[in-house]
């Protein structure tokens, strides 16, 4: 079983995939971004409201930060290589996360958010990894690099963090 697999099988909330399949178009690229970080920030600004786990605490504030930059970053890269891009828009599959994540109360809501995070963030190492290798923008492409090592770090804390909240810690 692959790990998207046991990540719904094992989860309290089983969703669809946030975003279409990673793309190396420009436009395409930009969208599915900028709706990633607009998941991440939103859900992240949800769980500070209550959690309790300092280190879900600790994560979501990195996740506010960390993908505001790279909303900043995308889109002066967007601009520099004459892409138009409207405002980052929750696809409805995030959308349905987000009222997935605002039902559930105090350590469910804290598991939800850690097994959110971890399938957003496969999904974002995936549509900036390929198109930073195969990207058709330059400056999207150079963005793209940059911003994996970061999601990679992400996901390598979330790693740390999914068998506390699923152990009670």
């Amino acid at each position: 079983m692959n790990r998207f697999a046991m990540l719904a099988a094992t989860s309290l909330v089983v969703a669809a995939p946030l975003a279409a399949a990673p793309t190396t178009k420009a436009p395409d690229f930009v969208k599915q971004a900028g709706s990633g970080d607009l998941y991440e920030k939103t859900s992240s600004q949800m769980v500070l409201k209550t959690a309790k786990d300092a280190k879900i605490r600790s994560f979501a504030q990195m996740m506010i930060d960390d993908h505001s930059k790279s909303t900043a970053q995308v889109a002066a890269a967007a601009k520099s290589d004459g892409v138009v891009a409207g405002p980052p828009k929750l696809l409805p599959p995030q959308a349905k996360m987000i009222a997935d994540l605002k039902a559930a109360k105090g350590a469910d809501m804290e598991k939800v958010y850690v097994k959110q995070q971890m399938m957003a963030h496969e999904q974002a190492l995936a549509l900036h990894t390929t198109y930073a290798q195969g990207g058709d923008k330059p400056a999207l492409k150079q963005a793209a690099t940059g911003i994996v090592p970061v999601v990679q770090h992400h996901l390598d804390e979330l790693r740390g963090m999914q068998g506390a909240t699923t152990t009670g810690r």
